[in-house]
């Protein structure tokens, strides 16, 4: 299956977020028969009714569909709003049930008008009208939160931004992390004092990160509890390899391609590194594998007095294909070449 979770499945199916799975399924079948090409015609645009198909197949499994919810930030939003209408059916209950025990009873009138208070009050609670009695005073710090982040060696050179989905606690708006809501365990949170949230922020990654290092957001980490901070984010640095470029720790390795007469020749050879342009010096006879290497032009740790090199490795290619004229010239140069360069090797043979 086609990877569909960077998209609007809701907007492929036209249905909002919130659905149940019989509008899903309902509003599926009303675009099968709308872009169908059995059933609407030729003319119709296939590959829309292959996404509505994909985004059905990933939206109409519990699993699936709740791993796509986490991963765009629905699925706390939709457990919100449902933990609203239940506490909200729970004290319309608990209302009729305090005005069918008030009619059988009018002894119990005080301890009625003293219940119904109590449900209106957790029916329209905020946090304005939260009990500062019920609030530990001790301020609690949130957790900070380590996320892996896959950048290129390119990206690692010249430094990029990238767009991360963190998945982090805050307080539970209900009962403001206590756990508990008048004397009963909190229906929003279940008893935790926490709900988990999605969000997306952008980042910037500083040009010259390592493997292993740690970028630091502050105040993106983990919400902190009656007044305590903010816990960090950290994003671990892992640079993915490439085919001419690699960081070594401060060092940067650099796979260069040379043709056979820059080897022969010597030549100057232009190279991009941390956006900025660096000439290499090929000496002649340059063999392959041959490794030259730049001092000092590497990466910066500020917490280090030295900077890392660049360590160039030649390697001579030939194109994929040579003219005529250029086979000539190979032919000719082979004629008069007098050097054996397998002479020790033919001499350790025997």
């Amino acid at each position: 299956m086609t990877n569909y979770y960077n998209k609007d499945l809701y907007k492929i199916l036209n249905v909002n977020y919130n659905a149940t799975d019989e509008e899903i399924k309902l509003s599926y079948r009303n675009l099968v028969r709308k872009y169908h090409p059995d059933i609407a015609g030729k003319n119709v645009d296939e590959s829309m009714f292959k996404q509505i198909h994909e985004a059905y197949e990933i939206l109409k499994n519990k699993e699936s569909r709740k791993k796509y919810d986490i991963l765009h930030g629905y699925y706390t939003e939709r457990i919100r709003k449902e933990s609203e209408e239940i506490i909200q059916k729970k004290q319309k209950e608990k209302y009729a049930e305090y005005i069918k025990k008030a009619k059988e009873n009018a002894s119990e009138a005080a301890s009625f008008s003293k219940s119904i208070n109590n449900a209106l009050d957790n029916l329209f609670y905020s946090q304005k009208h939260t009990s500062k009695q019920n609030k530990p005073k001790t301020p609690v710090n949130g957790s900070d939160i380590n996320i892996d982040l896959n950048i290129s060696c390119f990206e690692a050179l010249n430094g990029t931004s990238r767009k991360v989905n963190i998945l982090h606690t805050q307080p539970c708006p209900n009962c403001e992390g206590r756990t508990f809501l008048n004397g009963s365990v909190c229906t929003m949170c279940n008893g935790t004092g926490q709900l988990s949230l999605q969000k997306k922020i952008n980042v910037k990654i500083p040009k010259g990160v390592t493997q292993g290092s740690k970028v630091r957001v502050k105040k993106e980490g983990n919400k902190g509890l009656y007044g305590g901070k903010d816990g960090d984010l950290f994003l671990i640095i892992n640079i993915e390899k490439n085919k001419y470029f690699e960081i070594e720790g401060m060092n940067i390795l650099c796979n260069l391609p040379v043709t056979p007469y820059e080897a022969a020749l010597g030549a100057e050879i232009p190279i991009t590194v941390m956006k900025e342009t660096i000439n290499v010096k090929i000496p002649p006879l340059t063999s392959s594998g041959q490794k030259l290497r730049l001092s000092g032009l590497g990466l910066d740790n500020k917490s280090k007095t030295k900077k890392g090199d660049i360590i160039i490795t030649v390697l001579v290619k030939f194109p994929e294909s040579i003219s005529e004229k250029e086979k000539a010239l190979y032919s000719k140069l082979r004629d008069i070449s007098k050097d054996d360069i397998r002479k020790d090797m033919n001499d350790a043979s025997k």
